[in-house]
C-alpha cells in the first residue's frame, strides 16, 4: 500500500500532463541515500533552472514481522512497538527529504510498506518513471551477496534508466 507521508490515502500515479518526465529517488536513513538525493537535486533541480522532472521520493518501511523475524515466543508482544518505531523512522526520513527538496516545485513523498527492492521497482511502474535514482552503500562483494543489493536488484528489474549515485570516499 502506498501512502503519502502524513496521510493514509493511496497515492495514484499523476499523469505527466505538463510534459515533465518522472524521476523516482529511493531514500532510507543512510547517509548514502541522502547524498544521492542531494546529488540529484544539485544536478537536476537547481534553483532558477527549468525543472524537466516531477520528483517522487520513496522510502520503504519494512513490516514489523520482517524486522523482528522469527524471534520465538513473545515476539507478537513486541510487534506493536516495532511497528510504531518503524513508522517514526520512515516519517523522519520523509521529513528530512522534504527539507532537502524545498526548492522543488513538483515533488511527491511516499512511505510504502515492503522490501525496498520491490517498493522502488513498483514505484517506477506506478508513476511511469523514466529514471530511478538510488544511493550505493559501498558494500563489498560478500556483504552484498549476503544482504542483497537494492541498487543491483533495481538495475536488473526496474523498467527505466537506473542511476546509482556513489558517495565519494572522504580524503584524510
Amino acid at each position: 500500500m502506498a501512502e503519502e507521508a502524513g496521510a493514509s490515502a493511496t497515492v495514484a500515479p499523476v499523469a505527466a500532463g505538463d510534459g515533465k518526465m518522472t524521476m523516482v529517488v529511493g531514500v532510507d536513513e543512510s547517509e548514502h541515500s541522502y547524498y544521492a538525493l542531494q546529488w540529484t537535486l544539485l544536478h537536476f533541480f537547481s534553483p532558477g533552472q527549468p525543472q524537466q522532472y516531477r520528483l517522487v521520493v520513496v522510502t520503504a518501511k519494512p513490516t514489523a514481522a520482517s524486522a523482528v523475524g522469527l524471534a520465538g515466543p513473545g515476539a507478537a508482544d513486541v510487534l506493536p512497538f516495532v511497528e510504531a518505531d518503524l513508522k517514526r523512522s520512515s516519517q523522519r526520513v520523509i521529513e528530512k527529504a522534504k527539507e532537502l527538496c524545498a526548492q522543488v516545485s513538483d515533488a511527491v513523498f511516499e512511505v510504502v510498506e515492503g522490501d525496498a527492492r520491490n517498493v522502488l521497482c513498483e514505484a517506477v511502474e506506478r508513476h511511469h518513471a523514466e529514471m530511478l535514482v538510488v544511493g550505493n552503500h559501498g558494500y563489498g562483494a560478500i556483504k552484498r551477496a549476503v544482504l542483497g543489493s537494492v541498487s543491483d536488484y533495481c538495475t536488473h528489474h526496474a523498467h527505466c534508466t537506473v542511476m546509482i549515485v556513489k558517495k565519494p570516499k572522504q580524503k584524510h
